[in-house]
């Protein structure tokens, strides 16, 4: 549609300027010159899952993190749930985005600083966008609960390069 616009626009102002072309411009062969001088991506590899885990977060006395995997996440501050995802035969960065979509809107919504992080106008779903290093194939993010962080159903979906790789849907389930 640009490319015939454009060819107009070109077209009229040369007839109106009183120029007159004895050769038409080929519109596609400047695409298909352009398409073929453009770089090729440099990750052609099809990702994909070998393990995906949602739970809760647990952190032993050397450091190490571990997921206790559940779907019901109580409503406690300082509790921290999340996922891990293998990559199955793959070393480097990835670039990845997670969807949190919550039943309501939180009092609050935070993240750590310097990450690319957005939300919906209702508040009611985010978007963190990461590029992490996976030397062992591993991407993983956690959310901790904050006072004012709503019960009742979530969801989580994580995509690679526009792909849908893992959903996990869970529930924040009150104390009693």
């Amino acid at each position: 549609m640009r490319i015939w616009a454009a060819t107009a626009v070109l077209a009229s102002s040369w007839l109106i300027s009183g120029v007159i072309c004895s050769e038409p411009i080929n519109a596609t062969s400047v695409l298909v010159e352009n398409a073929i001088s453009s770089p090729a991506p440099t990750n052609t590899k099809q990702i994909t899952v070998s393990k995906a885990e949602f739970g809760l977060k647990r952190v032993d006395s050397k450091g190490n993190v571990t997921i206790f995997q559940t779907t019901r996440v109580p409503l406690q501050q300082g509790n921290a749930y999340g996922w891990r995802i293998k990559l199955k035969d793959y070393q480097g960065e990835v670039k990845w985005r997670e969807v949190l979509r919550l039943p309501k809107p939180p009092e609050t919504w935070g993240t750590d600083s310097g990450e690319d992080f957005s939300m919906s106008p209702d508040g009611m779903t985010s978007v963190t966008r990461r590029t992490q290093s996976a030397p062992e194939g591993v991407i993983e993010n956690f959310w901790t609960i904050t006072p004012g962080d709503p019960v009742g159903k979530h969801r989580i979906e994580v995509y690679i390069d526009d792909r849908l790789i893992s959903t996990f849907e869970f529930e924040i389930i009150p104390v009693k």
